[in-house]
């Protein structure tokens, strides 16, 4: 038993093709000399072989199955070998699609940088035979005093891409364009010159159409602040010169006029009114050939020679009303007792009323804009409404003590009844 041992060992796991997954090599199989450990290796072999033996069982048991995806892999080898070929076909296809497309992309490439480049020849061109006939138009224009002409080929000038231009001069065109350029700039010089002079001739002759004419002319030139200036400064001129006028007027009206006790309110009235109406009537004008937002530039110089106005118009109201001596003695009035020292305050009416009136029409006028809260003419109108506060609490309180027990309620100021409704200043507002 002891001798057949190795030779089973040794056949079995040849017999299994197993004696590399064995738990036992030959070498410690041969080295076994105790009958113990080689019946216990006997026996370990054994129960392998009988795991060996299960195993191919469950082998042979799936032959069939195996033998049967074996055929159809067999079946199956013509056709990989077709797609084999079909996709090595495809491969190839687009392999040849790719190079294509990348030559094709380089052609597109090479097109759009021929017609970038066909654009700014073309662009160059344009632009030359535009600075030609900007040269010859406006010599033309200047030549035949068609103004208008002349500052519409300097706008176009002005308007051409500086950098094409320059660009253009660096090819072989160079010379004409730099002639033609030193050509318009002269041109656009001279013509700023006599715009100007003819624009100041018409101002002072008066001559309103020309200077609207000229006036259209200075953004065409790239002069916009300068041209609403120089408009402005007409403007003032037209209001400061309607203004004296009414002043003087004022100077001359009789005491005994039914308008005379509110002379000065009217005159005020009067120089709103007009401001109204010139930034009304002129709006169009700034807007459409100065653009949005340039009508401002013009109320700003228009509201400084309103403030120089108003200043005089106050001036003369305190002086022809002895303003601050009514209120020097309204002030000694109320710091005495005796009835017979105190001004009577009939006496204050009237310029009371006025100052109401004055200050009621400028609130209308300011109220056309928020931003001129701080201009001269509201610390004018404020000025005058301090002293007025101060008569009119002597004036109220005078009157109440002549009455008696009479509510005071029954007297109202005629400040408060002299507040334009909110209604009303939105009408005024719309002028």
């Amino acid at each position: 038993m002891a001798a057949a041992a190795p030779e089973r060992a040794e056949g079995g796991p040849r017999g299994a093709g197993a004696s590399a997954s064995s738990s036992l090599s030959m070498e410690q199989i041969r080295s076994l000399s105790d009958l113990t450990d080689l019946e216990a290796a006997y026996s370990r072999l054994c129960a392998e072989e009988k795991t060996v033996q299960e195993e191919l069982e469950m082998l042979l048991e799936q032959q069939g199955t195996i033998e049967g995806k074996m055929a159809s892999l067999h079946r199956m080898g013509p056709n990989l070998q077709l797609i084999e070929g079909d996709a090595k076909q495809l491969a190839g296809m687009i392999t040849f699609t790719c190079n294509l497309a990348e030559n094709v992309s380089s052609k597109v490439r090479q097109l759009d940088l021929a017609k970038n480049r066909l654009y700014q020849a073309i662009q160059r061109a344009d632009d030359i035979l535009d600075l030609k006939f900007c040269m010859d138009g406006v010599q033309t224009a200047l030549r035949n005093e068609d103004y208008e002409q002349a500052a519409a080929h300097i706008h176009r000038y002005l308007s051409l891409d500086k950098s094409v231009i320059e660009l253009s001069r660096q090819g072989r065109e160079g010379s004409i364009i730099d002639a033609n350029l030193k050509l318009l700039q002269e041109a656009e010089q001279r013509l700023k010159v006599i715009v100007t002079e003819r624009f100041d001739v018409a101002t002072k002759q008066e001559d309103l159409p020309q200077v609207e004419r000229f006036f259209k002319i200075f953004p065409l030139l790239g002069l916009h602040e300068e041209g609403l200036s120089k408009f402005s400064e007409y403007l003032c001129r037209q209001v400061a010169n309607k203004a004296e006028e009414n002043l003087q007027l004022v100077m001359k009206t009789d005491m005994a006029d039914r308008r005379a006790a509110v002379i000065f309110a009217d005159t005020l009235t009067l120089l709103f009114e007009g401001i109204a109406r010139v930034v009304e009537t002129h709006q169009p004008i700034v807007e459409t050939y100065y653009g949005p937002g340039r009508l401002y530039t013009m109320i700003k110089h228009l509201q400084a020679e309103c403030d120089r106005q108003v200043e005089k118009v106050v001036d003369k109201f305190v002086q022809q009303r002895d303003y601050h001596r009514q209120f020097q003695q309204v002030q000694n009035s109320m710091m005495r007792s005796s009835v017979a020292e105190k001004i009577e305050p009939r006496e204050l009416d009237p310029v009371l009323n006025e100052v109401t009136l004055m200050n009621a029409r400028s609130e209308l006028y300011l109220s056309l804009d928020k931003l001129l809260n701080h201009c001269l003419l509201s610390c004018a109108m404020q000025e005058l409404i301090g002293y007025y506060i101060t008569m009119e609490e002597y004036f109220m309180r005078e009157t109440v003590n002549k009455v008696g027990a009479a509510p005071a309620a029954a007297f109202i100021p005629f400040s408060e009844q002299s507040k334009p409704t909110q209604k009303c200043s939105g009408e005024i507002a719309g002028l």
